[in-house]
């Protein structure tokens, strides 16, 4: 889980989490691998039928804006998504992805093309875009964030550990 790599596919700034999953599936049904079937979809018709396992969504600044509902996260993760990389995201959208378990990283997105390799290094905070041969500086999750993405989330984190086990392992 530390070391992530895959494809980068492009979107812009203020993506709001009706963009990741409009309202009008997200109320018909609770099963993620159907509500992934339309991510991105408002924006990016067909969305779905691009991404390959561990792929990234990258965008700009304030990923995750609007409802604060764990839908998007979770469709995020069901379609396939190993991360989401942005300039900036709406905090309760970052705090969700962590609970449930999709890493999150905040860094400059402004070199990073559509379909762009990236390889993501969360525990040094590094994006290396592959493509472009150029090393990006991103955020360094707190070790206890990257212990809870490491154990799938904040409920398996709890159930492994009993609690928060926020020692760094080095």
């Amino acid at each position: 889980m530390n070391h992530l790599r895959g494809r980068a596919h492009v979107f812009g700034d203020d993506v709001n989490t009706d963009y990741v999953i409009s309202g009008k599936y997200k109320f018909k049904t609770l099963d993620m691998n159907e509500l992934a079937k339309h991510i991105m979809e408002d924006l990016h018709p067909g969305f779905y039928k691009e991404i390959e396992d561990g792929d990234f969504i990258v965008a700009g600044e304030n990923f995750g804006c609007g409802s604060s509902r764990e839908q998007a996260p979770l469709v995020i993760q069901a379609a396939g998504i190993g991360a989401v990389l942005a300039k900036s995201f709406a905090r309760i959208f970052y705090r969700n992805c962590i609970n449930v378990g999709l890493p999150v990283v905040e860094c400059n997105t402004s070199e990073m093309g559509e379909g762009d390799e990236l390889l993501v290094d969360l525990k040094k905070g590094r994006v290396h875009n592959v493509t472009r041969d150029m090393s990006i500086a991103a955020v360094r999750l707190p070790p206890v964030m990257v212990r809870i993405l490491q154990d799938g989330g904040l409920v398996e984190h709890f159930k492994k550990h009993g609690g928060f086990k926020i020692e760094d392992e080095g």
